[in-house]
């Protein structure tokens, strides 16, 4: 079922409703990195999105937060290219992306992790990244692969342990995937995902299956990477700890609609969302 289908059980449901609106500080100059406007998609008459609309600035952190079944991963997967909306645009970088496909999204600056890990269990961990450096550079090819005569390269090679430093897998570059925990797993998808150098850096849901040591070690890096490559991140998340220790500001989807953005303490204590999460205003 997608998300957006109605999968909220408990939670009542609720007519068209006006934004709450918080100023998170942080003003806007210029275009946003990332604009989705008025998004709307339907799954088999259901609407899942309905006039959604989503801003980032370069170098900000963003969460998007709600019940589930409210719409957030739909909503990525229409900035991602993988759902083509019914009404609604997205831009990058100040120009339409509508109709791209997500390899050239990918192109321009953005990267995604996953819910659901998608590693390849045999190839090591080197390899992962290996494929998405060649992938960025647009210089591989498959038939030497295939024949095994491909080598790695001093300066791909270079970089890619700059990468695996960065998120902790150094020592295990040789490790087969398939004999890694979950929680390294998603280093993986994480560190693939860096090789590409990404402007704009969409995670979701990644601390699912992870306990609270690794999804507190995993925001952590999530902000570091922020802080020191200068990339914003769009953040998918159910942990709200996890997302109060890396956001600027977040947004609130309820049965598809944008309920609530601001700072994550103040949208948290709106009553719509309160309503959403709760099936209460108190």
């Amino acid at each position: 079922m997608p998300d957006g289908a109605p999968a909220h059980g408990a939670f009542p449901a609720a007519g068209r409703r006006s934004v709450s609106r918080y100023h998170a500080g942080r003003p806007a100059s210029g275009s946003p990195l990332l604009e989705a406007r008025s998004v709307s998609i339907e799954f088999g008459g259901i609407r899942a999105l309905s006039d959604v609309s989503v801003r980032v600035e370069v170098g900000e952190a963003v969460g998007i937060v709600g019940p589930n079944g409210a719409g957030k991963t739909t909503l990525f997967n229409c900035l991602c290219g993988q759902y083509c909306p019914a009404r609604g645009s997205v831009w990058f970088d100040g120009k339409p992306i509508d109709g791209l496909p997500s390899y050239r999204r990918a192109r321009l600056g953005i990267a995604r992790t996953f819910q659901r890990v998608e590693v390849f269990p045999e190839m090591t961990v080197l390899d992962h990244l290996l494929v998405a450096e060649r992938a960025r550079r647009g210089d591989g090819r498959l038939w030497k692969d295939l024949l095994n005569m491909s080598r790695v390269r001093r300066d791909e090679l270079d970089r890619i342990e700059a990468v695996l430093g960065l998120v902790g897998l150094a020592d295990m570059a040789a490790t087969p995937v398939g004999a890694l925990s979950l929680g390294h797993c998603r280093l993986v998808e994480l560190g693939r995902a860096l090789c590409l150098e990404p402007r704009l850096l969409m995670a979701d849901e990644p601390s699912s299956g992870l306990d609270t040591g690794e999804t507190a070690a995993l925001a952590d890096l999530f902000r570091r990477v922020q802080q020191e490559k200068g990339m914003a991140i769009l953040l998918v998340e159910h942990d709200l700890d996890m997302v109060a220790r890396v956001v600027d500001r977040a947004m609130v989807l309820d049965f598809g609609e944008l309920v609530a953005e601001g700072r994550l303490d103040e949208v948290m204590a709106d009553p719509l969302v309160r309503r959403a999460y709760l099936g209460r205003a108190g």
